[in-house]
Formats: C-alpha cells, structure tokens, sequence
C-alpha cells in the first residue's frame, strides 16, 4: 500500500488539541474528573462529524465514540483505537504554547518562556533520532500535552485519510477516547459493549517503531498511623507522633524498591502523597511490578516496614490497604498473538524496524485488555511527558499515521 501521495493533516490538529486545558484531577470524584476535559472531546466530534463519521458523539462521563463503516465485502473482525484526552496533574496544561523548531540539527532547544528549561540531546537520546526531523516543544511554562494528544491528533489524521482514500481497504473501525487516564480512571465508564470491538491499540507509546504488550501489574496503597496526641508542653512519655512515625516508615524504604533507584524491568513502592497531624498521617502508595507476585511482595515489604517502625511506639497503631488498580496486559494478549503480530507488521510496512517493548507505566489498554477488549500499545512519538522538556516530532506522529493505516489494511487482507 502506498501512502506517499497522502497530505497529513496531524500536525495542525496537534497545535490545536494541546492549547486545550484538559489536565485531570485525582481529588475529584467525578467522571470526567474536570469538566474542561469535555472541551476537547466536543471539538473532537465536530471534526469526526466534519470527516463523516455520522455517529460521533460524547456522553456524559466524556468519553468519545465514533465509527468508519466497512468499505469491503469481507468480514473482519472490528478493531478500535483509542487514546486519552486529559494531561497529567504533575505539571500545567494551562496556556500551552507549542513551538514547532524545524529541521533540529542536535543544538540545544532553549525554552523561550524559562531559559533554564534547555532540552538536550545528552538527556533526550531519542533525539538522535530527529536530525533534521521537525522537534515541537512547549514553550517552558507548561507541559506539551504529547502525551496523550499525539496519539488523538494520529488517530484524528487517520480517520481522516480512511475516509478520503477509499483504496484503503478496511473492515469496521471504531474510535474511542477517554478522558482521566492519567488519574488512573481511563476506562472506568467506558462502554466496551458499544465499542463491540475485537481488539484494539492505544496510541499512546514513545519512540517510533515500538509496539508496547506488556505492562506492570499495579496496585495502589494506602497506610493509616494512628499515633498519640498530647500538649506538646506536657508530651514527655505521652506523645507518640503519625507525623514522625510516617516520617521514619519513608526513610526506611529500600533505595532498590524506589523508582529513582530501578529501571527496566524491576518493581518498585513509591510514596506519592502524605497527609496528617500529629494523632493521624496517611501516605498514599503505588506499587508496581511486571511479576504479580513480586508486587505481593512489595506490599509485605510495607508492612513489615510499618511493623519495625511501630515497635518503638507501643500506644501507636496502623492499617493497610491495598487497592487493585491494573494488571500486565500479557496475560491476555499472548491469548491472542495475532493482535501483537499485526502490529508489529504494520510498524514494519511504515518503513521502520518493529521493537517488541514493555512499558514502566500502565495505559488505557492495560485494563481494556482484562475488559475483554485485548489491547497493545503502539508508539505515538511523545517523550519526556508529564514535565516541561515534553517534545514530540512531526515526522513520528506522520509514521504514527501511517501504522494506523497500514494496521487497518492488514486486519482486511488476513480475514
């Protein structure tokens, strides 16, 4: 299939999408989480209705749908893509000013707006990768939003030359995307029964060419001190403090268990928030394993942590709870190798070398795949997301396109 004649239109729906404030908040009940998450989806179907995707549409909770009709007389099976829509709440999202640095020739790129935030080649080795390349970069005040809306504005571009290159032959393609993954709530009110798809991919990977079927197993933590209050001018034999207590649980975690202090394939217990006062603390946990027992094994080394700690402290007690947030979506996906295989394969068709990865972190696909929706992850070009540095190339997010379109391609020839 020959794609050169196509004119992309990704970038200019990228500029646009990231100007869109959609961080989502991990302290909101709600679904979506933020109300301005929708203001994105809203333009997402205007433009999808624009394309001629007839049922686009958002629901409540913010998640989009929409739907390419077959253009063959084969049946194959219906296969979805899908990417969030929120930023994460590590960093703002709040006025993003992309630039766009044409033709990167390995120089360091000064942000304009806080000329302390320098991306360079040294610390971004991808950017090897991009001579020549066109590198987009936020101004320095605010994250991009690469991650996730290079993988909306691909998956947008793709719909749009599916429905403008009927040559392209394809079975049945449904769309979706959610808002709050990057709170952990991605999927929770998705509609897999609407989808009524076979399988699916996220566009929501980093360096071109990897594919993405394997991710931690994730589980949160939650610990509880209950120490000993008193007047601190009468403390002496009485005060039994959660503050310190909790202080010295932290420092008692193993550096080898620390995300700062693992990499590839190791696990790790990394406290993410802290709250309390003398008579309470909570710290808040997340534990991450590819190995599912090896993270059972993290969530014993808390407690035989907190255990140690509060033998100095015999009027103080705790509680821990654990709190399923995802599992490694192997598991499912090697239950249905052709869904992997096909990827690759579509990968290899844009022109690149396929790279069969596992991901430090989870996706909408983790859990889609436990929801009956087997789902890898395939590369959108972002890097160095949830921070200022975050850049992402044109030429990345075009071969990002190109993998859809060739993967819908390939799911029509095999059926």
């Amino acid at each position: 299939m020959n794609l050169s004649a196509l004119t992309y239109t990704v970038t200019e729906r990228f500029l646009r999408y990231v100007t869109i404030d959609t961080q989502s908040d991990p302290e909101s009940p709600t679904c979506p989480s933020t109300e301005k998450q929708k203001d994105l989806g809203r333009v997402l179907v205007a433009e999808l209705l624009e394309i001629g995707l007839t049922d686009a549409h958002i629901d409540e909770y913010g998640y989009v749908y929409a739907t390419i009709p077959s253009n063959t007389d084969k049946d194959v099976p219906v296969i979805c893509f899908c990417s969030h829509m929120d930023t994460a709440p590590d960093c703002s999202g709040t006025g993003v000013k992309p630039i766009v640095h044409q033709n990167y020739t390995g120089a360091d790129i000064v942000l304009p707006d806080d000329d302390t935030q320098v991306i360079r080649l040294a610390d971004h080795t991808d950017l090897k990768n991009q001579l020549g390349n066109d590198v987009i970069t936020a101004s320095g005040n605010t994250l991009l939003g690469a991650d996730n809306k290079a993988g909306v504005a691909e998956i947008m571009d793709a719909c749009y030359q599916l429905m403008n290159n009927p040559q392209i032959k394809h079975g049945t393609i449904k769309i979706l995307f959610t808002p709050d993954e990057e709170i952990g709530r991605g999927v929770d009110k998705a509609d897999i029964e609407k989808v009524g798809a076979y399988a699916a991919y996220t566009m929501d990977g980093e360096s071109a060419g990897n594919l993405e079927n394997e991710t931690f197993s994730a589980d949160g933590a939650k610990l509880t001190i209950n120490g000993v209050s008193a007047h601190p001018g009468f403390a002496k034999g009485k005060m039994e403090s959660a503050i310190k207590i909790t202080g010295e649980i932290i420092a008692a975690l193993p550096f080898e268990l620390s995300p700062e202090g693992t990499e590839e394939m190791e696990g790790f217990i990394h406290p993410v928030g802290i709250q309390g006062h003398v008579e309470t603390a909570t710290i808040e946990f997340i534990l991450r394993d590819f190995d599912e027992e090896k993270l059972h094994a993290h969530a014993e080394t808390l407690k035989r942590i907190a255990d140690e700690v509060l033998e100095k402290y015999p009027a103080s007690s705790y509680s821990l709870k654990i709190t399923e947030q995802y599992r490694n979506m192997k598991a499912v996906l090697d239950q249905h190798p052709e869904i992997t295989e096909y990827g690759l394969e579509a990968i290899r068709r844009a022109g690149m070398e396929a790279k069969l990865c596992s991901i430090r972190g989870g996706t909408d696909g983790s859990r889609l795949s436990f929801m009956g929706l087997p789902c890898p992850n395939i590369f959108a070009g972002e890097h160095a997301f949830h921070s200022k540095q975050e850049w992402v190339s044109v030429q990345d997010m075009q071969k990002a396109v190109d993998t859809i379109l060739h993967l819908c391609a390939i799911w029509e020839e095999k059926a």
